[in-house]
């Protein structure tokens, strides 16, 4: 029997993909919300997160699933999201500013709810936990990534507002934010490529990158998991402490 769902989206590729491998949950099904899919051991739910109009099949998808599950924990992280377009707001191009904006700020939100709701209409018995990976951005101003610098201000609230919800609720649901922090994944390459015109900070990130200062992926997604097992606060917002 499955004894845990697990919800990854953005499972393809950095730190996602190494959430989903290293789940340490026993027989744990982990389902891959993105675009691509492709990781090992995941299902793959097809999702374009900053188009709007996948979101409620994401939702559907996530009702049908609790509905019948009687395991001892369902966990939903949302990692997914986007810097791109890096550069100067009214510059850029509009429709991937647009993007930027659904996938970093909106769908966090609308699917957190999603998952919220499947658990609640479920009468879901066991522990729940919503995750959302947040940045340091979301109280540090960069120029160039203002969409991914909101998004995740966003979140951040979003969860503390969420999180008082839940705790006075349902004390087995538990909504946090965690900050990774630099990580060596796809999203740190790109930012690496950046014009300093668009994006003034990126010698800092180069600099980071030549002296080694990126936290492995994996590693990353072990003491994500290793917070969970502990007691954090429904409605915190988290710096990741890796080993």
């Amino acid at each position: 029997m499955t004894d845990a769902l697990v919800w990854i989206t953005g499972a393809s590729s950095g730190i996602g993909a190494a959430l989903a491998t290293t789940v340490p949950i026993p027989d744990a099904v982990v389902v891959d919300i993105s675009r691509s899919g492709g990781t090992p051991g995941a299902e793959h739910l097809p999702a374009d997160l900053a188009d709007p109009s996948s979101w409620s099949a994401v939702e559907t998808h996530l009702l049908a699933r609790m509905s019948d599950f009687s395991g001892r924990r369902a966990v939903f992280v949302h990692n997914a999201a986007t810097l791109d377009p890096i550069g100067v707001a009214g510059e850029v191009d509009s429709l991937a500013y647009r993007r930027n904006a659904l996938l970093n700020a909106a769908a966090p939100q609308v699917l957190g709810h999603a998952f919220l709701r499947a658990v609640a209409e479920s009468g879901f018995a066991g522990a729940a936990d919503l995750v959302m990976l947040t940045s340091g951005a979301a109280s540090s101003a960069y120029a160039g990534w203002s969409g991914y610098c909101a998004g995740k201000a966003a979140v951040d609230q979003w969860v503390r507002c969420v999180g008082l919800e839940q705790r006075e609720r349902s004390p087995s649901v538990r909504v946090v934010a965690v900050a990774p922090g630099v990580v060596a994944t796809p999203m740190q390459e790109h930012i690496r490529t950046a014009d300093a015109a668009a994006f003034p900070a990126v010698e800092r990130f180069r600099a980071l990158h030549a002296d080694g200062e990126l936290r492995d992926p994996d590693a990353v997604a072990r003491a994500l998991w290793a917070l969970l097992d502990g007691d954090v606060e429904s409605g915190s917002v988290v710096a990741l402490d890796v080993p």
